[in-house]
């Protein structure tokens, strides 16, 4: 008699379960949509829901729905060009007040999201887009540090008082000419120890020290450099709301951005390319001075008007007077980090210095304790304007205070900023000192652009080469191996189904290698039933009784299912630690889809067999293609 345990049948219906549940949220397409957020404090409001809704209906753009998500409004529109439109249009009317960008709004219902249920993201090529390959300056990044390091030995060369010394640079390499050999050990063994990233050693005379930096800290300076860009232009990209951003290292240099959905290639060149500092300055009004200034027009010659970045009561940057003078700017930090002040348990900010900036700070505080400091942060953007066909490039530069505190000590290298609202505020303000302290130059070197309509005809052809496939597959098992072959390919649809619920459950991005992905598991798929059927055939050849066979057949074909599945495992790993993008895409798809063949193959299959054979029936022949 043909037996399955119990529990696995229970276990194939809740798999069976699972994989209809979460593969279902993927037949919600997606709509069109324009997502509005807020700058400068503005309110998203249902004021704004109004004034969004008129424009729309000014220009005669249909929309489905505008509604209040979070601190966003989404705007669903019937159809791409309909989207570009719209967006173009709340641009115009709503300014710098407020970000539009082009997302696509999900429809995949409320109970289905409350459980996890989410459709897969599409790529760049399903999705369309754009694509950025970024280079960093790798010379700049040495050079700046190079600059760094010179400083800190004329720094210590004044505090140790060694006479006679002199430093330059000379290449990537720091020169240092010392009076006499006492003077020149003594150094060495400072900077050895104060500078321990520096390899500087001795000419034959022992009067010059001259050397550059050890391996390891080039090294680490350039994938420091290129870990900040990333981070830095993660968070730019959030500023054009794409879903699912890809940022990733591409060899010693380089930097690939994809930006599913993103048309715009103007604005998105702007953000990535925009480069930002700071400059600590001296405070040197008062709220009303400054208040006066702006309405009248009458700054102070030493000073020049700025606007705080956070909005005041009255819905309005506040305005403040700070030196023309720089005590210190972006280029003397070294790091930020948010933390929790110990004396006061308030948020804060601990910044450090290198010497240059720790001297100058010190001297500014030591004279200036209780009066204010401001954080001014500065942005470059560039800008592309066609001016009579021809591209103009210009540049924006945007300042904006982010903090203006009162010194309440002598503070040099490291020191606190303190005053701030929240931990979130504190974390942002930290952000904004890395990114606007140490980010390299980057050059976009490549730029690829895929358009909405090319990227549905690459769904509408993967759809049909996942159809054509599959269809061609069950109709050759269908007619080959008759009842059994009707089992392999409600087995092979388990298997899609299952692949299809797991990869939306993992949130995997489907692109056109994913597709490809889908396409060659299906085939390898079908190879566990084949070795199945065959396994059973052979047996049934050998005289074996139809129960005997099919007993057989499945239980010594799992060790050529598992050997062969294996292998593909192995080889899906090696895709997936080695390869990047598209490849890592295609490893994913593979890797989930031997594993969910597997257990399609033979323990779904089984079950399904012992429903048609089992059950005390007496069999007398088992349909297994022709001659049985």
């Amino acid at each position: 008699m043909l037996e399955f345990p119990r529990w696995k049948n229970i276990l194939v219906v809740m798999v069976l379960l699972f994989s209809v549940l979460y593969a279902l949220p993927n037949l919600f397409p997606q709509d069109p949509a324009v997502q509005i957020t807020a700058n400068r404090g503005q309110a998203v409001d249902a004021a704004l829901k109004e004034r969004v809704m008129g424009v729309l209906q000014k220009q005669k753009l249909a929309f489905k729905d505008v509604e209040l998500v979070r601190d966003e409004l989404l705007v669903r529109l019937a159809d791409p060009d309909t989207q570009i439109k719209a967006s173009d249009a709340l641009s115009a009317d709503l300014g710098d007040d407020y970000t539009t960008a082009l997302n696509l709004a999900s429809t995949v219902p409320g109970w289905l999201k409350s459980i996890g249920g989410s459709p897969m993201l599409l790529g760049l090529d399903l999705r369309g887009g754009v694509h950025f390959l970024m280079e960093i300056d790798e010379q700049a990044v040495l050079d700046k540090r190079m600059d760094a390091f010179t400083d800190d030995i004329r720094q210590l060369i004044r505090d140790k008082l060694i006479r006679g010394a002199d430093v330059s640079r000379a290449g990537t390499n720091i020169v240092v000419h010392v009076a006499t050999a006492a003077e020149a050990n003594k150094l060495a063994g400072l900077i050895a120890t104060e500078v321990p990233q520096l390899d500087l050693k001795p000419d034959a005379a022992g009067l010059t020290l001259s050397g550059g930096m050890r391996a390891t800290e080039l090294k680490s300076i350039n994938d420091g450099a290129i870990e900040q860009n990333i981070s830095t232009l993660r968070n730019r990209i959030d500023q054009l709301h794409v879903a699912e951003p890809i940022i990733q290292r591409q060899g010693a240099d380089r930097i690939v951005v994809e930006l599913p959905g993103v048309q715009d290639t103007a604005k998105a060149k702007q953000i990535l390319g925009a480069t930002a500092t700071l400059e600590y300055r001296a405070d040197v009004g008062t709220p009303q001075s400054a208040a006066s200034a702006e309405a009248t027009g009458n700054i102070p010659p030493e000073a020049k008007l700025y606007h705080m970045r956070q909005l005041g009561p009255d819905g309005k940057p506040r305005a403040v007077l700070l030196s023309k003078k720089v005590i210190v700017s972006g280029d003397q930090l070294v790091s930020a980090s948010s933390g929790t002040d110990q004396t006061s348990g308030t948020p804060s900010v601990n910044v450090t210095l290198n010497s240059i900036g720790a001297q100058r700070m010190e001297d500014f505080t030591t004279d200036n304790v209780g009066k204010n400091m401001g954080v001014v942060y500065i942005e470059r953007i560039p800008e592309t304007r066609v001016v009579d066909g021809k591209e103009v490039r210009t540049v924006h530069i945007k300042e904006d205070v982010i903090n203006d505190a009162t010194i309440q000590g002598v503070f040099g290298k490291k020191f606190q900023t303190t005053g701030l609202g929240s931990l979130k505020e504190a974390s942002d303000l930290a952000l904004l000192l890395r990114a606007g302290s140490l980010a390299a130059p980057v050059d976009i070197v490549g730029q690829r652009v895929i358009g909405p309509s090319l990227g549905q005809d690459n769904i509408n052809a993967g759809k049909r080469a996942i159809i054509l496939g599959f269809l061609s597959v069950c109709l050759l098992m269908i007619v080959y191996y008759r009842l059994f072959g009707v089992i392999s390919v409600l087995s092979l649809f388990a298997n899609l189904l299952l692949l299809t619920a797991v990869l939306s459950l993992m949130r995997a991005t489907m692109t056109m290698p994913g597709i490809a992905g889908i396409v060659l598991t299906l085939g390898m798929a079908i190879d566990g039933n084949v070795l199945i059927i065959e396994r059973i055939r052979e047996e049934l050849r050998n005289g074996n009784t139809p129960v005997a066979s099919i007993k057989a057949g499945y239980e010594r074909a799992w060790t050529v299912i598992l050997d062969s599945n294996v292998a593909k495992l192995i080889a899906g790993v090696a895709l997936l630690i080695f390869g990047s993008g598209p490849v890592s895409g295609f490893a994913v798809v593979l890797l989930v889809g031997v594993l969910t063949s597997m257990f399609t193959s033979v323990t779904v299959s089984r079950a399904m067999a012992t429903i048609v054979y089992g059950g005390g029936r007496k069999i007398q022949k088992v349909s297994v293609g022709r001659g049985f």
